[in-house]
Parts: C-alpha cells; sequence; structure tokens
C-alpha cells in the first residue's frame, strides 16, 4: 500500500521556513521541556512524515505548538495533515471524577503502552499527580452504580481468568523480575480486559467485580515498571489502578496501592511525598478493617522518617507496625496480602535501620528476613543487599564480601532495575575498601557478571 504524500505538512513547513533538520530539533527541545525527554527525531524523521507516515503522540501536538508560535496563529493537527485525536501527555496521570472517564482513561493507557509510545516510556514521576490522586481517593464518594448495558456479556469465569493471570505473573514477577514479563501482562489487559470495560454487558455487583479484577493486574503492570525504574509510567499505573479500586468501593485493595505507591516515593528519594501516601493508606486500611495493611502502611510511614531523619518518629512507627502485626487473623485477609509475613516485616524494619545508620539492627532485622519464602528471588537479593549492608556498618568485612557474593550473583538472574540499583548501592558502600582481599576477591569472583 502507497502512503499518500502529507502536501499540507510540506507546505506549511515551507511557509514557517524551516528546515526539516530544524524543524526536528525544536521538536526535540520541546519535548524535552514539556516533560518527554529524549526525543531524538531527525530530518529523516521530517522528510517520513511527509511521504504519508503519521507519527505517533506526543509529536503531533508538538509539532501545532511549534507551527503556531513560528507562525502566530492557532494551528491544529488538522492543518499538520495529521490525526485530530491525539493523546495527551499527561495520560494517566489523573484520577478521574466519573466511572466512564476512568475507563476511557485506563483503556487509552493500555493501548498506548502497548504500542510503546514515547512519551510514556521516558515520562517523569509527578508529586502532584500522587497526591491529587491520593487526595480524590479520600474524598470521592462511592461510584453510584458501576454497570454496563455493551454487546459480550462478562461472567464469572471472564473475572476468575484475570485473577489467575494476575497470580501467574506475580509469581513470575517475583522470580525473575519485571523485565521477564511485563509485555505479555500490558498485552493482555489490552486485548482481554479493555473489552470486558467497554464492550461488556454486567450488573453493578459483576461490574465491582471487575473492576477489583482490573485494579489488581493493573497495579502490578505499574509494580513491574516501577521494578524497571520506569517511574513515571509506573506511577500513571498506579494512579489507574486506585480508579478501578475507587470503581470497586475496594478501601482494601486501594489501601494497598497507596502503600505501593508511598514504596516508590521512599525509593526516589522523596520521604515527605511518602509520608502523605502512607497515612493515606492506613486511613484505607482501617477502612477496611485489615491489621495486615494497616501494619504495612504504618511500616512505610515509618520508612519515611528514617528517609526524614527522624529517629524517635521512626521507632514510634514501627513499634505500632509490629503490634499491630500481631493483631492479624489467619485466612481472614485477602490473597494478594500473603507476600506481608514476618521475614517482610523484618526486611522493612532493616531498610529503616540501614538508612538511620544503625548496622547492628540492621542484621539483626536482615537475618530474620531471610526467613522468607524462596519464591520471591528478587525479595531475597534485597534482603542480602541489606545484610551486607549492615555487616558493612559493623566492620565485618569478610562477611560483607561473602553476603554480597550471593545478592550479585541473584541480581545477575534477574531483569529488574532495581536489583541492579541494590547492587549498586553495595559496590558504593564497598568503594572504601577495594584494595582489601575479600574486596578484590570478591570483584574477582563477579567479574563475569553484568552488574559486577
Amino acid at each position: 500500500m502507497v502512503r499518500e504524500s502529507n502536501r499540507l505538512l510540506q507546505q506549511l513547513i515551507a511557509e514557517a521556513g524551516f528546515s526539516h533538520k530544524g524543524l526536528a530539533r525544536r521538536l526535540n527541545d520541546l519535548g524535552a521541556a514539556r516533560g518527554t525527554p529524549g526525543l531524538k527525531y531527525d530530518h529523516s524523521s521530517v522528510l517520513r512524515w511527509i511521504a504519508g507516515q503519521r507519527p505517533r503522540g506526543p509529536v503531533p501536538s508538538l509539532l501545532t505548538e511549534i507551527f503556531a508560535l513560528r507562525l502566530g496563529r492557532p494551528v491544529s493537527a488538522e492543518d499538520l495533515g495529521m490525526p485530530a485525536i491525539i493523546t495527551p501527555l499527561d495520560l494517566g496521570q489523573h484520577f478521574t471524577h466519573t466511572w466512564q472517564e476512568g475507563i476511557a482513561t485506563v483503556t487509552a493507557l493500555w493501548r498506548a503502552d502497548v504500542e510503546r509510545r514515547r512519551f510514556l516510556i521516558d515520562s517523569t514521576f509527578a508529586i502532584g499527580a500522587g497526591s491529587v490522586g491520593a487526595v480524590r481517593w479520600l474524598t470521592a464518594p462511592a461510584e453510584s452504580r458501576v454497570a454496563s448495558g455493551g454487546s459480550r456479556r462478562v461472567g464469572r469465569a471472564d473475572i476468575a481468568a484475570i485473577h489467575e493471570v494476575t497470580r501467574s505473573f506475580g509469581e513470575l514477577d517475583n522470580r525473575f523480575g519485571g523485565g521477564r514479563v511485563r509485555s505479555s501482562v500490558i498485552r493482555y489487559l489490552d486485548s482481554a480486559v479493555s473489552p470486558l470495560l467497554k464492550d461488556g454487558s454486567y450488573d453493578d455487583a459483576t461490574g465491582k467485580e471487575l473492576a477489583a479484577a482490573a485494579a489488581e493486574l493493573t497495579r502490578l503492570a505499574g509494580w513491574m515498571a516501577y521494578d524497571l525504574e520506569q517511574h513515571g509510567l509506573a506511577q500513571r499505573y498506579l494512579i489507574q489502578a486506585l480508579r478501578l479500586a475507587r470503581g470497586a468501593d475496594d478501601h482494601a485493595l486501594g489501601g494497598e496501592i497507596l502503600a505501593g505507591m508511598a514504596h516508590q516515593a521512599v525509593y526516589l528519594g522523596q520521604p515527605g511525598h511518602a509520608l502523605d501516601l502512607a497515612r493515606a493508606a492506613q486511613a484505607s486500611a482501617r477502612q477496611a478493617g485489615i491489621p495486615t495493611l494497616l501494619s504495612s502502611s504504618q511500616v512505610l510511614e515509618a520508612h519515611a522518617h528514617a528517609g526524614l531523619g527522624d529517629a524517635r518518629s521512626c521507632a514510634a512507627s514501627l513499634h505500632l507496625a509490629e503490634t499491630t502485626f500481631d493483631r492479624r487473623v489467619a485466612g481472614q485477609e485477602p490473597p494478594w496480602l500473603s507476600y506481608f509475613d514476618e521475614a517482610y516485616l523484618a526486611a522493612k524494619f532493616a531498610h529503616c535501620f540501614r538508612d538511620l545508620g544503625d548496622g547492628p539492627r540492621v542484621v539483626r532485622q536482615a537475618r530474620r528476613s531471610l526467613d522468607m519464602d524462596g519464591r520471591f528471588v528478587r525479595g531475597r537479593m534485597f534482603n542480602l543487599s541489606l545484610l551486607a549492608a549492615g555487616l558493612l556498618q559493623c566492620g565485618e568485612l569478610d562477611e560483607a564480601c561473602k553476603v554480597a557474593s550471593t545478592a550479585f550473583s541473584l541480581a545477575g538472574e534477574l531483569q529488574s532495575a532495581r536489583s541492579r540499583s541494590y547492587a549498586a548501592d553495595l559496590r558504593r558502600r564497598l568503594e572504601p575498601y577495594k584494595r582489601e582481599p575479600a574486596v578484590v576477591a570478591l570483584q574477582q569472583r563477579t567479574r563475569e557478571l553484568a552488574l559486577a
């Protein structure tokens, strides 16, 4: 099929007096200014558009701005000979007010992600978006009715399938890292879940179950993006998962998603924002009446306090988390919370003490954390890294190197940017001892690893 050349674009370029190279340069610069760094279009790209190729977002919207500024008049996508429907650059950053808007937003996000839209991959983390999402979660009323009269009847088997996919991909994520399976998750969301939400026929009760199932899988896709350190994309997914949880009127799931958002904020060095999100998660956990979820949120508050250097508040939150965890009742909590056990809680304690520089407590809690489910390979790598860091803080260099060797080996098996970051942190901590025999031997043992 021969494309029809884009004469409108060619005429506008001539009228504006742009060279093809100059237009591409302006496009890349404006993309960086609008929160989409890393665009690398060149004169060949412009030639392809003139020949009839349709560029993906955010190119059309950026071009309209460039030409409008140069020509001193409004320029639309139609004037450029490009599609009038333009994907907004802030897609997924808003917690929408209505259920139907929410469906339109989350399904558009899945579609754009499947298409590997560059503005999503390169997007940055926005504290304001997370804050607004948390506030709307806390203040928005429950949906009056989540129902649809589409052409395809949605039944329990459809919802059960989403839950099973979430469980299976979650296990693979923990064993191999988000990079192994994330593309399969988003394709399933786009090809299987999107038609159910948009074209399905379901009553209010089934609609809430569908929303909850979609929220769980969307949260997992966001968590995988976080593991790959695609933080802007991860944040958009978590906000949309939170919106789906509102449609389901599921306070427990909403609290878990807010806790995940707090987790990401701590990791990104935004402890103040993490504190707000952790407290919002606690409010949902109390409403849901789930002690383990409340404990999870309280230990995240503790980690935020540690990031702020507030040891007293950190200790108070850790005490609350521990006493709350002791109130849990086996078998009475959601299955997606099963990961949060004694070992996971100990790991969170160890993170706090590491950030506060308390080596002996790091070692004690990190050793406890290793009594964990063997399926959580990535988590074991994190916990071994914590133990090695604590041993270094205690001056136990030889043992720290032995533990670090195992952590590096596990990291080499994972497609996880966070694992590489933990390994890099360990290398920085070992740098002052680089001439010590134990460190030299460690470097020799791990030389063949990509992250060594």
